[in-house]
């Protein structure tokens, strides 16, 4: 069985409808999306990720974008409660998805307010961005519930862009990408490489050297292939046009397994 394993939910028939905060609407093809995250699936089984659908959640436009729903740290599920009322109907089959997977299961309680795609953990340090989906009280129960684990959290102003990692992710020795007109504060990181497209901002560490991108950053990918690494492109530009990225298409559970 595969060490490692992601949760998926394929994309609802009101995806057209998704919020966008910081880019114009542009309309969206849905079976084309059902293609790419097809694409998108095919390539984390492809390399060694067995992939769990969670049930769909059909009335919510958003809920493909699951990584928002859910952090998980060592064997600890953190249940969001995200900062878009509309989205809140989302955790539920996420709950039960990791609960199935024998996680220990927490909540984030109003007033917090806490989505995913703000949370880029990086060994046992945890940033954190606080912006529009994600409050002070979001970012303190968090901290409640990781740290007493060994986790360290660290705060990051978010204004420019949705999530934290819609602006940073990072490599496997730990290093940072970011596209420094989307990133907040930079220097919060310790090693910091600035990526020449705003969507090479975003990597999935697939193992090894390996890293799916988006195919929208070439000019990226062809910078982290000279670097050693080795890029995986799949294009994923109907779900660009609701600030999608390739984190916030899955939940990643390595932690648990290996």
């Amino acid at each position: 069985m595969p060490s490692k394993k992601a949760l998926v939910r394929r994309p609802g028939p009101r995806l057209a409808e998704g919020l966008v905060t910081h880019i114009e609407r542009e309309p969206v093809d849905h079976a084309l999306a059902v293609e790419q995250w097809d694409a998108y699936v095919e390539a984390l089984r492809a390399h060694g990720w067995e992939t769990l659908e969670v049930d769909p959640a059909d009335d919510c436009p958003d809920s493909v974008f699951v990584e928002d729903a859910v952090v998980v740290y060592r064997n600890v599920a953190l249940i969001t409660r995200p900062g878009a009322g509309s989205r809140r109907a989302e955790t539920a089959g996420v709950e039960e998805a990791v609960a199935r997977l024998g996680c220990s299961v927490n909540w984030i309680w109003e007033p917090g307010t806490l989505e995913g795609g703000d949370v880029l953990k990086i060994g046992d340090t945890i940033y954190v961005g606080r912006g529009g989906r994600t409050n002070a009280a979001g970012v303190q129960q968090l901290r409640a519930v990781f740290e007493p684990l060994g986790a360290r959290v660290v705060a990051v102003p978010v204004s420019k862009v949705l999530h934290l990692k819609s602006a940073v992710t990072a490599l496997p020795d730990g290093t940072v990408l970011g596209h420094i007109p989307m990133t907040d504060v930079p220097s919060l990181f310790p090693r910091f490489l600035p990526v020449p497209e705003e969507s090479g901002a975003h990597v999935v560490l697939l193992g090894g050297d390996k890293l799916l991108m988006a195919a929208s950053a070439p000019k990226t990918a062809d910078l982290l292939a000279d670097l050693g690494h080795e890029p995986v492109l799949v294009d994923i530009g109907e779900f660009e046009k609701l600030e999608g990225c390739v984190t916030c298409l899955s939940v990643r559970l390595r932690e648990l397994y290996v």
